[in-house]
């Protein structure tokens, strides 16, 4: 099923590997691979798509924050990424890093963002081509953002712990061992450093790998409606906080409530776990 028939609020901002493969060289069309594992992109990527490493693009190298409005206008610049362009994101992971790097894109208000449904791995799966070949763009005057929209699609400790208090919507899109406080982070990944397992007091647990299917495809939309609005009870009329751990996982899940679901009051609350969990006297709530 393509992304135009799963019945999406947005399906503009979805587009398929089919897609996708017709129109590698469209000018109007810059593709971006951002992985978790940064090392992916030098073993083969999708023809003319460029390299978008989430930490040392995005982020800013000493504050634990993201880059300037003025660094990220340098970042589209050298790639040839105008105002207008149409950034198309894909990546490992089910698009974990791509929807936190689209992400990171509208926190600067560029909206030409679209998801390659089903990522890496799909493109990889249907053996359609690769290539080690770095493309080069010639380089742009991308203007300098006025500000970054974090008051409207980002969240920080004070608004999440706001929310908590309020008793608002917050989700948690964590596996159920780290939200419940057995774990401290993922089995396959590194302790992190964070001293407290549990959750905020309040979130409710809906696991991002919820949304999609086996393939890395996203669900229909129908589907989405069934897991978020009538099983989990979320209310898309209702200002709404998603984390995880970091804000990778839960960038996913803010693409598919604001982009799939058409839930335009959510914002990323991108310090998540390592912050929460390190707090000095952040409340924790612990499910077992």
């Amino acid at each position: 099923m393509s992304p135009q028939d799963k019945g999406y609020a947005h399906p503009e901002a979805v587009v398929s590997t089919e897609w996708l493969a017709d129109h590698l060289s469209d000018p109007a069309l810059r593709i971006i691979e951002s992985n978790e594992d940064i090392l992916l992109y030098d073993t083969g990527h999708i023809p003319n798509a460029i390299h978008i490493d989430w930490r040392r693009d995005l982020q800013d190298p000493i504050i634990r924050d993201y880059i300037s409005p003025e660094a990220f206008a340098s970042l589209c610049s050298r790639h040839g990424i105008e105002k207008n362009t149409t950034c198309i994101f894909y990546g490992d992971k089910s698009n974990w890093w791509a929807c936190y790097a689209l992400w990171c894109f509208r926190l600067f208000g560029h909206t030409a963002v679209k998801i390659l449904d089903g990522g890496r791995d799909k493109w990889i799966a249907e053996n359609r081509p690769l290539t080690r070949v770095t493309p080069s763009f010639t380089p742009c005057q991308y203007p300098v953002p006025a500000r970054r929209l974090d008051d409207e699609i980002r969240a920080f400790f004070e608004d999440t712990l706001a929310q908590s208090r309020a008793l608002r919507p917050l989700i948690d899109v964590r596996s159920s061992p780290e939200f419940c406080g057995e774990v401290t982070h993922m089995p396959e990944y590194p302790q992190e450093g964070v001293l407290r397992g549990g959750h905020v007091p309040g979130a409710l647990n809906i696991p991002w790998k919820a949304a999609v299917n086996d393939d890395s495809t996203f669900k229909s939309a129908e589907e989405l409606r069934r897991i978020y609005f009538d099983e989990a009870g979320v209310d898309p009329s209702k200002n709404t906080i998603v984390y995880c751990r970091i804000g990778e996982r839960s960038s996913h899940t803010w693409f598919v409530l604001t982009y799939l679901l058409g839930h335009h009051k959510v914002r990323n609350y991108d310090g998540s776990w390592t912050e929460w969990g390190n707090r000095v006297r952040a409340p924790i709530e612990r499910e077992r």
